[in-house]
């Protein structure tokens, strides 16, 4: 009876006593176990407490594509930008759930703001390249894909060695 008691007066002042930063490192902790739904829940908690926090929201969109919620995930890459517009990593993942979206001209669009608030990401130039070749833009896509390589992408090299012989 004495444990029930002691757990049910200190576990809500516990509970109660998480701050935003520790709904967020939990959310990374249980989104890099696999555990996508209590990650969202805590990157939630962590917004709830701080609805500033663009990291929160940017992480709280890779959990949501984890379990394939395009929509939702590209909702907050876009309140993430909406609160920073110069965070290049919610332009690139936007990017990304568009492009399982299908929606290749809103990712390039943002793999093109990622690169241009930040000339060497590689990954933005390698993925831009998977959307123009989706829609039959082959040489442009090599163009990025060989300026991923440049930056060390190994991925981008071997699609230029496979397919852009002419280009």
């Amino acid at each position: 009876m004495k444990k029930l008691l002691f757990v049910l007066l200190f576990v809500p002042i516990i509970t109660f006593g998480q701050t935003a930063r520790d709904y967020f490192y939990s959310g990374d902790d249980k989104r890099e176990n696999g555990n996508f739904k209590g990650a969202i829940a805590d990157y939630s908690k962590a917004i709830e407490l701080n609805p500033d926090d663009v990291t929160a929201y940017n992480n709280r969109g890779l959990a949501r594509e984890y379990l394939e919620d395009y929509k939702e995930a590209v909702a907050d890459y876009s309140k993430a930008i909406e609160i920073d517009p110069n965070y290049s990593y919610a332009y690139y993942n936007r990017g990304v759930a568009k492009n399982y979206l299908k929606d290749y001209y809103g990712a390039i669009a943002d793999f093109t703001k990622a690169i241009e608030l930040n000339p060497d990401f590689a990954f933005a130039y390698y993925n831009r390249g998977i959307a123009k070749e989706d829609l039959g833009d082959l040489k442009g896509a090599c163009a990025d894909w060989r300026r991923a390589a440049s930056l060390g992408n190994s991925n981008s090299a071997k699609w230029v060695k496979d397919q852009c012989g002419n280009y």
